[in-house]
C-alpha cells in the first residue's frame, strides 16, 4: 500500500477487506466486550451464548450478568441457537475457555461453509492432548484458516471502549513475503479497529498462544505472594523471573523472542500479573491469603489453574525449567502455600539469562544451613 503524504491517505484505496458479519460464540465477559467492539467498529455482530439466564437478561435488560456494567446494543443479537448465531457470518470468533475450546469447535466446524475463517481468542493448552489451541483448532475444523487473538485486556475496560491493544497473529504461508492486504491477520486487524482498540499483525502464532496460556500461571504466583504480604518487590521479582520462563518454552516451540517481549507476552504478563481485576491474580491472593478459592462451576473460569497442569507438562516435556510454574502446580495439587513460596526463593543459585542454567548453579547458602540445622537438632 502506498501513501499520499499530503492526505495522510493511501494512494489507492488497497486496505485489507473488513468482514462484514461476525459470529462471537462464547458469551462471558471476554466475547461479550469483543462483540461490543466489533459492534463499535461498524460491524454487524451476533453473540452466542450458552446459558440460557445470559440470553434471558440481555432480552430483559441488554445486560449480561458476566459483564453487568455494559450496556447491550439493540442491534448485537444475542442467542444461544448456534445455528442462529452463526447464519451468514463471514468470520467466526471463539471465546471459549481454553479446555472446552475442542466441544465448541466441533459443534461450530458442520454448521460452517469452508471459506469462513475463525479466530481463537481462548489461551490456553489442552490438558488431555498437550495442544495448543491453534493446534486443536486444525484437529477439529482441518483445513480452516484461523488467527489467534491475544494482549493485555481486561474484559470490563475493553467494553468501556477504553484504550486497548492486541496482538492478532497468522500464519504466513512465506515469512519471506511479510505481510499484504489479503493476510488474514490484516484483514481482522482493520475489521476490529476502533479509535481505542488498536491491533498489531503477527505471524507467529505460537509466540502469541505460549504468552497466553502461561502468564495466567505466573498471575496465580503473584497472587499468591500478594496474599502471604511479601511486597512489591516479590511481584517484580515473579513476574520478571515468570517472562523468562514464558520466554524459553516459546523459544522452545518455535515461537519468535519479539512476540514474546511483546503485547501477547510481556504485555499480557504485567497486566494479568498486577490487578485483582485478574481472575488468576486474585485467585492466587485468596490462596495466599489462606482462604479456600473455591471456582464455582457457573462462574468465570480461572484459566491459570486450569492450565497450571498443561503448562508444566509442556514443560516438562520439552526440557524447560519452570521453576515458578511448577510452584503454582505445587500449591494447587495441595502443598503447602508459605513453603512452597520459600522453596522457589531457596533454589539453586544460577545465571539470570535464559538458557543459560547449564552455565553454573550452586546450592543456595541458606538451604545448607537449613538442612544442617536440621541434622544436628
Amino acid at each position: 500500500m502506498t501513501f499520499d503524504p499530503a492526505s495522510s491517505r493511501p494512494a489507492e484505496d488497497t486496505r485489507p477487506a473488513v468482514f462484514d458479519t461476525i459470529a462471537v460464540i462464547g458469551g462471558g465477559s471476554w466475547g461479550t466486550a469483543l462483540a461490543l467492539t466489533a459492534w463499535r467498529a461498524g460491524r454487524r455482530v451476533r453473540l452466542w451464548a450458552r446459558e440460557e439466564h445470559v440470553v434471558d437478561a440481555v432480552a430483559r435488560e441488554r445486560r449480561n450478568p458476566f459483564l453487568p456494567d455494559a450496556d447491550i446494543p439493540g442491534d448485537v443479537l444475542v442467542t444461544n441457537a448456534m445455528e442462529e448465531a452463526l447464519a451468514g457470518a463471514d468470520l467466526v470468533v471463539l471465546v471459549s475457555p481454553s479446555q472446552h475450546l475442542r466441544t465448541v469447535a466441533s459443534r461450530v466446524e458442520p454448521l460452517l461453509p469452508g471459506d469462513v475463517p475463525v479466530v481463537i481468542c481462548a489461551k490456553g493448552i489442552e490438558r488431555d492432548t498437550g495442544l495448543l489451541m491453534g493446534e486443536v483448532i486444525e484437529a477439529v475444523m482441518p483445513g480452516r484458516e484461523m488467527a489467534v487473538l491475544s494482549g493485555p485486556t481486561f474484559a470490563g475496560e475493553v467494553a468501556q471502549d477504553m484504550a486497548t491493544g492486541v496482538t492478532i497473529a497468522a500464519a504466513q504461508e512465506d515469512s519471506r513475503d511479510g505481510f499484504h492486504d489479503g493476510h488474514l491477520a490484516a484483514r481482522v486487524a482493520v475489521t476490529f479497529a476502533s479509535e481505542s482498540f488498536r491491533p498489531y499483525v503477527s505471524g507467529d502464532v505460537r509466540g502469541v498462544e505460549i504468552g497466553g496460556a502461561a502468564k495466567n500461571v505466573i498471575a496465580i504466583a503473584c497472587g499468591v505472594a500478594e496474599g502471604l504480604g511479601l511486597g512489591s518487590n516479590a511481584r517484580a521479582m515473579i513476574i520478571t523471573r515468570g517472562l523468562a520462563e514464558i520466554t524459553e518454552l516459546g523459544l522452545a516451540v518455535g515461537a519468535r523472542l519479539e512476540t514474546l517481549l511483546g503485547l501477547a507476552g510481556a504485555g499480557d504478563l504485567m497486566l494479568t500479573c498486577s490487578s485483582t481485576q485478574s481472575r488468576n491474580f486474585s485467585y492466587g491472593k485468596a490462596l495466599g491469603a489462606g482462604e479456600t478459592a473455591v471456582r464455582r462451576a457457573d462462574g468465570p473460569v480461572v484459566e491459570g489453574a486450569e492450565n497450571a497442569h498443561s503448562v508444566v507438562a509442556l514443560a516438562r516435556r520439552l526440557g524447560v525449567p519452570m521453576p515458578v510454574c511448577e510452584t503454582v502446580l505445587a500449591i494447587l495439587d495441595g502443598a503447602p502455600v508459605s513453603a512452597s513460596m520459600k522453596e522457589l526463593m531457596l533454589a539453586d543459585l544460577h545465571p539470570e539469562a535464559v538458557g543459560a542454567r547449564d552455565d553454573w548453579t550452586t546450592p543456595h547458602p541458606a538451604r545448607i544451613e537449613e538442612v544442617e540445622e536440621r541434622l544436628s537438632a
